[in-house]
């Protein structure tokens, strides 16, 4: 079991805050990334190819939520757990 990180020393909590960062990045990114695709294929919808089906960008933009609420679901579960000890 590891301690829970000493919020009250500056070190500390800038080291905690790093770590946190890290946890389910991946995750996350991926969500970005989904999110960012279903702009772009929403705009090349609307402009160059209106023949795309409409569910296409949709899908694209609720694969980019679910992953980004299971990557802060993640972390916050890390945290509390961490907070633990």
């Amino acid at each position: 079991m590891t301690t829970p990180p000493n919020l009250g020393d500056p070190a500390e909590r800038a080291a905690y805050r790093r770590e946190l960062q890290g946890v389910a990045r991946p995750i996350r990114y991926t969500g970005i990334m989904f999110v960012l695709l279903g702009v772009v294929l929403a705009i090349v919808r609307l402009i160059w190819w209106p023949d795309l089906p409409e569910i296409v960008p949709l899908a694209a933009l609720g694969l980019g939520g679910f992953n980004m609420v299971a990557g802060i679901v993640t972390r916050t579960r890390y945290h509390q757990a961490r907070m633990r000890g």
